[in-house]
């Protein structure tokens, strides 16, 4: 048998429960590993061969879901993602994402983060159409042109993770502050030439804990497993506050020689 088919890793898995006390540590598995082999692959074998009382969440095992958010190695990571092999240690340290109120092990509470995402409006709002789905006579077709898709596509591909949101600094210190995600999520409707309530979502993050809140250290984009790069998106955002029009043409009040 060849090495590869040998070798072995050691497993750090973050231990705590916090329904019956605050008392944390960490328990260690070794864990056999191929090449392909993932993080939550190992987790998986550690619940199946070790220790099934392990917490851990994951649903689709192909970063598609965004459920398996941990800290990997000190990095937030989802942990279907992240192959063993390409983090070169053997030693893998498995924690809570941070920023989040933790259950147990490795299982973070999402309840005030999908509070943030959900106060952002996310979904198309327009005061032509009704909101009555049984109403049918103001059916309307908002025709995109590819130009109009491209402004707004790659903020679409958020998965709610939750990974950019425990990267945040700001977070860190204002647990009122929206986050990344929920923030580059308002600016993907903002983007959207069939949404018309701008306003709306504006006077939401325009405030003490809003938008100005964030200072642009980019952790979010870094962490982003999708290519969102929410940092991207709150600065844009910031722009169209400021003056920038839907078609991204500036409304500049400042002298220039054209209009001197």
């Amino acid at each position: 048998m060849s090495n590869e088919e040998n070798k072995k890793v050691q497993l750090k898995v973050y231990r705590t429960n916090y329904n019956k006390d605050d008392s944390s540590h960490y328990d260690k598995f070794e864990v056999p590993v191929k090449r392909w082999t993932t993080v939550l692959d190992a987790l998986l074998h550690v619940k199946s061969y070790s220790d099934s009382s392990v917490g851990i969440r994951y649903s689709c095992r192909m970063a598609s879901c965004g459920s398996c958010g941990m800290k990997i190695n000190g990095k937030p990571s989802l942990a279907c993602y992240t192959k063993i092999s390409e983090l070169k240690d053997d030693v893998i340290v498995c924690e809570p994402l941070p920023n989040f109120p933790r259950i147990r092990d490795l299982v973070s509470d999402f309840s005030q983060f999908f509070s943030h995402h959900k106060n952002m409006k996310p979904f198309i709002q327009n005061d032509k159409v009704s909101v009555d789905i049984d109403d049918k006579s103001d059916l309307v077709e908002f025709e995109q042109t590819h130009e109009d898709v491209d402004k707004y596509l790659q903020f679409s591909y958020c998965i709610r993770c939750g990974l950019c949101y425990s990267a945040c600094p700001t977070v860190a210190t204002d647990p009122k502050f929206p986050g990344p995600q929920a923030l580059s999520q308002a600016y993907r409707y903002e983007a959207d030439g069939r949404d018309n309530s701008k306003k709306t979502r504006f006077n939401i993050i325009d405030e003490r804990h809003g938008i100005w809140r964030c200072h642009f250290a980019g952790s979010c984009s870094v962490v982003c497993p999708k290519g969102v790069d929410p940092a991207l998106g709150i600065q844009l955002l910031k722009g169209h506050m400021l003056g920038l029009s839907k078609n991204n043409k500036k409304i500049s009040t400042l002298r220039t020689k054209n209009n001197e």
